[in-house]
């Protein structure tokens, strides 16, 4: 791995690794700042390209800012800003469930955040918290953008069924569905819980047993949620029509003695054959 990216950016320590590249803390040696590098896999460039872009689409504190694309021997690399702090995945792992007033804070941190994601014409596709920053200074950040859907930049929805996390990812992408905004707030209802219960709503230890779970929007026992219940399981509602939107959902949050928030009756989704 060299350790001068673009001849501009020095890199300093690997930030974390996924399916579709790695994240490394780098020195701007040009500006003098600290950024975060994103090396696409090789094959990449046009995945690189539309992350870039649909993170790049939305302005708002609680998304990360995309800086640059740079190409290194061919290879692209996607420039972020360095963000402080864990993610809700380590900070879960390590401290265990946070308190129902953090959580709230957290869910509505992310409620705006998707509010601007999804008005910039984008779906995110992979909200989890593993991409959920919790910086030093309070900030909540939708992070990674790798499978994001925009249409304003993709040529077509996905074909390959779903993309992401079994455990957090909504009963219609299973079915193959085109992505919607309603997509990220199925998810945001699973990382609620996850926040709040510790533990994953839907995560069975089994693949097939997950994806039954995730279809059928049947999470595992409430424990820990207290008034954060209605909202979560407003948000866990398999058909999308009948799921909360923002709207719904920040009321329900910001006023946690509501028990139920009125949702338009529609049939349920027809089955089909999950795509593994």
């Amino acid at each position: 791995m060299r350790t001068l990216v673009a001849g501009r950016y020095r890199l300093r320590s690997l930030l974390g690794r996924g399916g579709m590249g790695s994240v490394w803390l780098a020195e701007d040696e040009l500006l003098g700042r600290l950024v975060a590098l994103k090396h696409v896999e090789r094959g990449g460039q046009a995945r690189a390209l539309a992350e870039a872009r649909a993170a790049a689409s939305v302005e708002h504190p609680g998304v990360v800012r995309v800086l640059d694309l740079v190409r290194d021997g061919g290879e692209p690399w996607i420039v972020l800003e360095a963000l402080t702090g864990r993610t809700l995945a380590d900070v879960l792992a390590t401290d265990g469930p946070l308190p129902v007033a953090e959580v709230r804070r957290i869910g509505l941190r992310l409620l705006d955040a998707l509010e601007a994601v999804h008005r910039a014409g984008v779906v995110h596709r992979d909200l989890k918290p593993g991409n959920v920053q919790l910086t030093h200074d309070g900030r909540v950040v939708l992070i990674d953008f790798g499978i994001a859907y925009c249409p304003a930049y993709d040529e077509g929805p996905p074909d390959d069924g779903f993309a992401g996390s079994p455990a957090y990812v909504s009963p219609e992408q299973l079915h193959g569905a085109r992505p919607e905004p309603a997509s990220d707030l199925f998810t945001l209802g699973a990382t609620l819980y996850a926040a709040v219960e510790g533990r994953s709503p839907f995560d069975r230890g089994d693949l097939f047993a997950t994806m039954l779970a995730v279809t059928e929007a049947d999470p595992a026992p409430f424990r820990l949620a207290g008034p954060l219940r209605p909202v979560i399981e407003g948000l866990l509602t398999a058909c999308p029509d009948r799921r909360f939107s923002v709207a719904q959902a920040r009321e329900a949050l910001v006023t946690p003695t509501v028990t139920s928030v009125k949702r338009p009756m529609s049939p349920a989704p027809p089955a089909s054959m999950i795509k593994a």
